[in-house]
Order: C-alpha cells, then structure tokens, then sequence
C-alpha cells in the first residue's frame, strides 16, 4: 500500500497539536494544587504506570529528579508484587492510565490510601475509577488517536509527556531552579563540567611571553612554538602591557613592507582579557562568546599563572 509519509507524518503533527490545544483548555485549579502539594511534601514523588504509559512515567520522573524534585518511576504490575515496598509513608503518588481502569491501576489505590500517600491521576477519562479514588485529576483527554484505527497510543501518550512537563517546569520555577542547580545534577553533561569545573582545571600553565622590543620574526616563533595563537606582551618592567595574537602577526603580514623592523610594541593589542583561576569555566566561555576571543590570559593575585584557551575546555571535556 502506497503512502504519502510527508503529508501523513504533517497529519499526525496536526492531529496531535490539536489534541494538546484541548487539553491545555481544559487545565484548572487541580495542576496548580498537585505543584502545591508536591513543593510543599516532604517525600518523594512516585509515578506509576503500566505499558506505554509506564515509558511516559519513566521520562516524567527522570525529568523531575533532575531538576530538584526527587523523583521515581514503580510499574504499576510490580508494585502489587512486593515493589510497593518503595513507597514511603506519605509519598505523592501521581498514577498515569489513559483509561483509568487498567486492573493494576486501579488495585493500586487501596493499599496507597493505607499508605497516606495523596493520589494524583492523570488519566483521560475523569470518570473513572482512577479519577473517582484519587484526590487530585490531571485531565489528559484527548478525542481520539493519531492513528486511523484509533488504537495505538499516540496522542493520548504525548498529553500525558506533555502534562508531566508542565508539572515539572512549574516546579522547577518554583524552587527558583537555576543553571548551577542543573549542573548538580548533571556532572557528567558538557554543562555540568562546564560549571562545576574550575579555569585552574583546565588552563594551561605555559605563558607565552615576549618583550615589547622583541623583533617580530621572535614573536612569530614564540606564538608557534607554544601553539596556543598567542603571546602575552610585558614592557621593561616587566609588566604585562598587551596580547599579539596570530590574527595580529597575519594583518602586519598584509600592512607592512619591512617586517624585519618591527617589534612586539608595533603589532601588539593594549591590554587583555583576563579570568580568575578559581572563576568557573562556564564563566570564562560567556567572556570569550562575548567578545569574540578564543584565549584569556588567568590571573591569580594580578600575576598571569597560565592560559585558557577553548581548545583546553573542550579537551577537558573529553577526558
């Protein structure tokens, strides 16, 4: 059988952008009392959930344990065969069935009652007997699937994935969830190095040097030898007073006849971008992207201690 698969996957986005759009309208007091409650409970959240519905509770309880609120997944099947034993006295639970009358589902709610554990369901069909023995619904409704036999979970899954991240995001802000609390939790992530790291852990401590006479072609050859693009400048002082970088040696290429007469002092850039040794490496990132630069020269009590340059952060990064 033939298919159009560009103009059906537009119809099954359609469809289901459709069906989001009905279900956001139907969104009331019940999702701001579930944040409530969770922000306020001293437990954790337990999502629970059988079939394709358990997939969908596995990413809404990964979502949240990793932005602040601990979180995590039960199968609905297992629990009722000694699992339930990882609920804790007062845990919300929040139950996701579609239909809400999944014999698991529903045999859940005695044993959580004992338990004093506040259910919240988030199901498609509020009547059920899910919605009836739960103390808060999360309407997930939707009129029908994505697919043409109206069987596979498809749209009815996306608005469980969909309230699941509301609730999440909700509780994110509320906690005041910032960038550094992320990182946290996600130390092995490029953002989680990046600012827990700090510039010393990554930073070069070779300083290419030169003086502010040094004749060009010895300036040529610290910038390669040391293969980080630049050189730090210092006067007779021994100050450091300016950066040459290989863009600088290349443009006194382009504008000057007799190369053999210049020195450092000609070609060189007044001043330097600079980061402490114990600023983060997140930090030192926002500085290069801000003015365009690839090397920051590391201080540590007003003397240069080493170099940062992109390429280090991103070769930590890989080890």
């Amino acid at each position: 059988m033939y298919i159009d698969c560009i103009e059906r996957g537009k119809e099954v986005f359609a469809h289901e952008i459709k069906e989001l759009e009905a279900v956001a309208g139907r969104i009331d007091h019940n999702l701001e009392d579930v944040v409530d409650l969770i922000y306020h409970n001293s437990g954790k959240v337990v999502i629970t959930g059988i079939g394709k519905t358990g997939i969908i509770g596995h990413k809404i309880a990964a979502s949240m344990a990793s932005t602040g609120t601990p979180a995590i997944f039960l199968n609905a099947a297992e629990a009722m065969h000694g699992d339930l034993g990882m609920v804790a006295h007062g845990d919300v639970v929040i139950v996701i069935s579609n239909s809400g009358e999944s014999e698991e589902i529903v045999n859940l709610i005695a044993p959580l009652r004992k338990m004093n554990c506040p259910i919240v369901a988030m199901t498609g069909n509020v009547k059920s007997s899910l919605a009836q023995g739960a103390d808060y619904v999360l309407d997930t409704g939707v009129s029908g699937e994505a697919c043409k036999i109206g069987l596979a979970p498809t749209s009815s899954t996306t608005a469980a994935l969909v309230m699941g991240d509301a609730l999440t995001v909700c509780l994110m802000e509320k906690r005041d969830f910032r960038p550094e609390n992320f990182a946290l939790y996600h130390p092995g992530g490029a953002l989680g190095r990046r600012m827990l790291t700090h510039v010393r852990d990554c930073m070069t401590r070779t300083v290419p040097t030169v003086c502010e006479d040094t004749m060009f072609r010895d300036v040529v050859s610290e910038v390669s030898t040391k293969k980080l693009g630049i050189t730090m400048v210092k006067n007779r002082e021994g100050k450091y007073t300016g950066i040459i970088t290989d863009g600088d040696i290349r443009r006194a290429v382009q504008r000057h006849d007799d190369l053999q007469a210049l020195r450092a002092a000609d070609i060189m850039s007044h001043g330097f971008k600079r980061i402490g040794a114990d600023d983060m490496v997140n930090d030192a990132m926002e500085l290069m992207d801000l003015y365009k630069i690839t090397t920051l020269a590391v201080m540590d009590n007003e003397e240069i201690i080493g170099i940062l340059h992109i390429h280090n952060i991103y070769g930590f990064r890989r080890r």
